[in-house]
């Protein structure tokens, strides 16, 4: 039991050390995307692991809807990491660490933004992916941890969770898009938050 509630508190603290230090950080992503979003632009997704699922989540939170009482458009979305046919055939034919960026120069467009999630910041498949997008003059979000590097001097704007702990960094980043997400909807769609 003491090592349940030391990790909720380990939660906890960083969520609320985020929120008091970085809250104008997320407000100003969420205008970047519905600024993309409203100019006729989509959101590119991608990450590894958990952050896979994170980048799923957070784009059919785009695509469906967050809140139960948001009727609304769907707003273009996708996560990189849905295909597995692609995925097997970049890794046989290239290497994995090229497979975002190959999408990235198929998919993205200039005027749209790619969220690349990592929590070390070191994931060269969402590094490389950050690079290829700033190529095609898309803006670069990221939600990253540790100490962020490379992966934050390819972005434009990211939130960096002071922390190394995997977990709690996923933690930290599912409410941070969270926040994001009813953010655009309101900048997009007019709800109010």
């Amino acid at each position: 039991m003491a090592h349940v509630r030391a990790l909720f508190e380990r939660s906890a603290n960083l969520k609320k050390e985020v929120s008091e230090h970085h809250a104008d950080v997320l407000v100003t992503m969420a205008r970047a995307l519905a600024r993309s979003l409203n100019g006729g632009g989509k959101v590119l997704f991608c990450g590894n692991g958990g952050s896979a699922a994170d980048a799923q989540h957070l784009a059919a939170e785009l695509l469906i809807r967050l809140r139960p009482q948001a009727d609304r458009i769907p707003l273009p979305a996708l996560s990189l990491a849905l295909d597995v046919s692609s995925l097997t055939a970049c890794a046989n034919d290239y290497d994995y660490d090229s497979y975002f960026e190959r999408l990235v120069q198929a998919l993205g467009r200039s005027g749209d933004v790619l969220v690349g999630i990592s929590t070390s910041g070191r994931s060269m498949s969402v590094v490389r992916a950050l690079r290829a997008a700033r190529g095609k003059q898309m803006v670069t979000l990221g939600l990253l941890g540790g100490e962020g590097e490379p992966a934050l001097s390819e972005c434009d704007l990211a939130l960096l969770v002071p922390s190394s702990e995997t977990g709690r960094v996923q933690e930290s980043h599912i409410t941070a898009g969270h926040a994001m997400m009813e953010l655009v909807e309101a900048f997009c769609c007019d709800y109010s938050i």
